[in-house]
């Protein structure tokens, strides 16, 4: 055999062992477990929504049949107990103890600020499901931060919209002294061409008593209430708003201070109510019929909007990991594989801005009951494509 024939051999068998070895290499990881660490409510006054979060990325697992990208999927939740110093800690154990893969979940925007830094310094992929603090989005970013929500501004600058259409002049604005709600009062005053007459920051969490704020508001006079009370203190507000008789005298619109989690405890005082959403239950599309026959099914109820972004970064996390083959090993493939949204979402479209929050539809909806259930109805869609307003403060680094 000639030297050059020598040679090709050689190569060839060492292309061979080559592509061995890599063969070997990923069936090691699609054989390996994919952690995820889940970090929200489960407990107190507000652990429906922690626990509806849970249901709808276990419904998603359920449909993917508890794999992603041909690895088995374990998750690990913890309760931050909605306290940012136990939301950091529980993080912190997640990434040193538990070593995840990625993270998600994240309810609150303290609790995602007080744990953001561990994850990125750690550069564990961050995926929140819910809080959107402006930090984040702008000046804050980070390629290791996803968010398959908002940014915290947007549903409210929808809601200023919605006021303007329905011709609102003066405005109380009523919000908790926390991050989402500064953000939160900031986002309906970025749209609405009115007045606001008065803006009353209230104590985080725990307020549960609202009867002096409801004087406040008679003695104001004003067109509308705006108002932004998640889980328990949201169910308090609407309750007290009706005993004081305002409802009848001033209309109420809110930015999640309803779902379809509280609203069987506000009951028939909440229909009508209008708000603001990128997701509905009635978009017409096939991921979204199956999340929500399915999620129906299994819950008792219509779902809410966390569940269905708990679903979606569920579905998101599992394109990624099936579009790398179940390699996560380099994490600049995998930050940019999640930029293109490799997912079917129940809200149809879907897509990222250079920030790493969704460039998205925001739909004006009531609360209706729907065969005897709680739910809500598309009536118009108020903004279409829009963009978060701090994503031009956003200097994305490299990972």
């Amino acid at each position: 055999m000639s030297r050059t024939c020598r040679l090709a051999a050689a190569l060839n068998v060492c292309g061979a062992v080559i592509s061995l070895l890599f063969a070997s290499s990923l069936a090691s990881s699609a054989q390996e477990k994919l952690k995820i660490g889940f970090v929200n409510t489960f407990s107190g006054p507000n652990a429906a929504l922690g626990n509806a979060e849970r249901d709808g990325f276990e419904l998603a697992l359920d449909h993917l049949g508890r794999k992603m990208g041909g690895r088995p999927v374990e998750v690990i939740y913890r309760d931050d107990q909605q306290k940012p110093e136990v939301g950091k800690q529980v993080t912190d154990q997640l990434i040193q103890s538990d070593r995840v893969d990625f993270l998600t979940g994240y309810n609150w925007s303290n609790v995602l600020l007080a744990s953001y830094k561990s994850a990125i310094d750690a550069k564990v992929i961050l995926v929140g499901v819910v809080g959107g603090p402006s930090q984040i989005a702008g000046e804050g970013c980070s390629p290791y931060f996803f968010s398959v929500s908002w940014q915290n501004d947007q549903v409210h600058m929808a809601v200023g919209e919605i006021l303007n259409r329905r011709g609102i002049k003066k405005l109380f604005i009523i919000v908790p002294n926390q991050a989402a709600g500064k953000d939160a009062a900031a986002g309906v005053k970025r749209t609405f061409k009115g007045e606001v007459i008065a803006e009353e920051l209230t104590r985080w969490p725990g307020q549960l008593d609202f009867s002096a704020e409801m004087s406040k508001i008679r003695a104001a006079k004003p067109d509308a209430v705006y108002a932004f009370y998640p889980g328990a203190a949201g169910q308090q507000f609407f309750a007290q708003y009706q005993q004081a008789g305002l409802k009848d005298q001033v209309p109420l619109f809110t930015g999640f201070t309803t779902d379809t989690i509280t609203l069987p405890a506000i009951g028939d005082a909440a229909l009508a109510t209008e708000t603001a959403s990128q997701w509905v239950s009635d978009i017409d599309n096939p991921q979204n019929k199956k999340f929500v026959e399915g999620f129906k099914a299994k819950t008792g109820r219509y779902p809410s909007y966390f569940d269905a972004q708990s679903y979606d970064a569920a579905m998101l996390i599992s394109g990624t990991v099936a579009e790398l083959r179940g390699d996560l090993t380099d994490k600049a493939k995998v930050i940019a594989t999640i930029e293109k949204a490799p997912f079917s979402s129940v809200r149809g479209k879907f897509r990222y801005n250079t920030n790493h929050f969704p460039i998205q539809d925001y739909y004006i909806t009531e609360v209706i009951k729907r065969d005897g259930l709680f739910d809500y109805k598309t009536k118009d869609t108020i903004f279409k494509d829009a963009e978060d307003p701090y994503v031009q403060s956003c200097r994305m680094a490299k990972p």
